[in-house]
């Protein structure tokens, strides 16, 4: 048996699962598309989290909407974090082309031309489903580590949140948040001090300072009501098909701690939302993280552990999560661990470092008898990559260079007329579009606040009035009749006693 024979036989054993799968493409060995040895990616193992790296202009995005589409023509329903604005066109049919169609002889699949339900979702000012939710919805230790505070002002955030629920104060918006905090150590000083102790005022201007930077990246759109359900994510078309979900980002790729506030509590309200799902045929939800960097860059070390927990418990809720990034080692070691299917497309070897890069990269995946790993990655075309992935018993399949399919929707964004007919037609937008502003701690201390200020007025004048009262008194009682004044005069009653004095001789 020749080299390509074994090859082929390798491929077809390591990527035939039983169950549903989706197909990436096929394998290559030395440069040439061995036809018919198709790379399967099965349901059941989608759920192990993922990574899609390569250097810019190699093909990632397409490659994300490759899978994406391909879930979702399953029923599987997905989550895009859309950084770059180039994923809209997923809700269109590609338009096709003659290398489209070359691409996919030599592959040995047919090409269909169609688009995918989508649902344009946003954080930001930009048009699409509004994602908000609401400071008491973070909870004081979410919370508390992203705005990366110490442990005394973790623990008066804490104390905040106790008051607040102690009192049925809702905690909506940071402007609530910021009350509180105020309140703590301005007019309710003693009753925080009687009821949960003293607060100083060094600390709660320490947590305020955290709150107007992450407010300068814009939270205020994203913190307050109405909440977005994630139950909203799961949605299916009336042909069965999951909904696409895309998250318009681009205006906030200079926000890093937004986009990982925003990231790290999704993830948190996904986790606590959905149920426990065991070991599923198919995920219940996946979601692709585009740019991951930008959650990881500016991540505290407690962030970093946070989010490393919750990668490594959430797929036992059928969710998927999938990282994509210029370069693997932009991912901590702690998640990259968990990451059970990866796509490596090209990287470039420009300097030593570069060089250097690409081997640890290449210790990244599985020893093949087939390739030099290192000088495969520098060697892949546009729409080539290298896949390493689970199979249904979740074990390592072989390393395998691919030939990637290419989308059925089409690889260009859609026009703003389309955008705007696909926000105005969605389901989602009359749910989250309209802003609600109920009475929450803000107004509520405030009004607490005046009402104290007027019952101290109140008590205040009454205390003159009773000053005032008094003093009248005693004026009054220093103050004698003229006639009794008279009458007791010394010469009146010498004036008497001479009168009586004359009667009785």
């Amino acid at each position: 048996m020749s080299r390509k024979e074994d090859f082929q036989n390798s491929i077809i054993e390591g990527y035939s699962p039983k169950g549903e799968s989706i197909i990436m493409g096929a394998a290559m060995l030395d440069g040439e598309t061995i036809t018919g040895s198709h790379v399967k990616i099965p349901l059941k193992t989608m759920n192990r989290h993922g990574l899609i790296a390569g250097a810019t202009g190699t093909g990632k995005t397409k490659t994300l909407q490759i899978i994406a589409e391909q879930l979702s023509q399953q029923g599987v329903p997905t989550l895009l974090m859309d950084i770059k604005g180039d994923l809209s066109g997923i809700a269109a049919a590609s338009e096709g082309h003659i290398k489209i169609d070359e691409r996919h002889a030599s592959i040995g699949l047919d090409f269909k031309k169609r688009a995918s339900p989508v649902e344009i979702l946003t954080i930001s000012k930009q048009a699409g489903v509004k994602m908000r939710a609401t400071v008491s919805e973070f909870g004081p230790v979410l919370l508390s580590r992203i705005l990366d505070v110490t442990e005394t002002q973790a623990g008066i955030i804490s104390v905040i949140f106790k008051y607040c629920d102690d009192n049925k104060m809702p905690l909506l918006d940071l402007n609530d948040l910021k009350k509180v905090l105020q309140y703590a150590t301005g007019a309710g000083k003693e009753e925080f001090q009687a009821e949960y102790g003293r607060i100083s005022t060094s600390s709660t201007g320490a947590i305020l300072r955290k709150l107007v930077e992450l407010e300068q990246q814009g939270a205020e759109l994203f913190f307050g009501e109405r909440s977005f359900e994630v139950m909203d994510l799961v949605r299916k078309d009336k042909n069965g098909h999951g909904y696409v979900n895309v998250i318009r980002l681009t205006d906030i790729q200079d926000r890093p701690k937004l986009f990982s506030t925003f990231m790290l509590s999704l993830l948190a309200e996904i986790y606590s939302s959905f149920p426990e799902k065991g070991d599923a045929d198919k995920p219940e939800l996946v979601l692709f993280i585009d740019e991951a960097h930008l959650i990881f860059d500016e991540a505290s070390k407690a962030l970093l552990n946070q989010i490393e927990s919750i990668i490594k418990l959430i797929r036992s809720k059928g969710i998927g999560i999938y990282f994509v990034t210029q370069n693997p080692s932009d991912i901590p070691e702690g998640v990259l661990s968990q990451l059970g299917l990866k796509i490596q497309h090209a990287l470039r070897a420009f300097t030593a470092k570069d060089r250097k890069a690409i081997k640890l990269t290449a210790q990244n995946y599985p020893i093949s008898d087939y390739y030099d790993t290192a000088e495969v990655l520098t060697s892949l075309g546009i729409g080539e990559a290298l896949i390493s992935a689970l199979d249904e018993k979740g074990r390592p399949s072989p390393l395998a260079a691919t030939m990637l399919r290419a989308p059925e929707s089409r690889m260009d964004i859609l026009t703003a007329r389309e955008l705007d007919d696909l926000i105005s037609d969605s389901e989602l937008t009359d749910k989250y579009n309209e802003s609600i502003n109920r009475e929450s701690a803000e107004e509520m201390l405030q009004e607490k606040i005046v009402e104290a200020h007027e019952e101290e007025v109140k008590e205040k004048a009454q205390k003159e009035r009773a000053k005032t009262s008094s003093s009248s008194s005693r004026r009054a009682s220093t103050r004698q009749n003229p006639i009794i004044k008279v009458l007791t005069s010394a010469t009146f009653i010498r004036g008497v006693m001479g009168i009586l004095g004359k009667a009785f001789k």
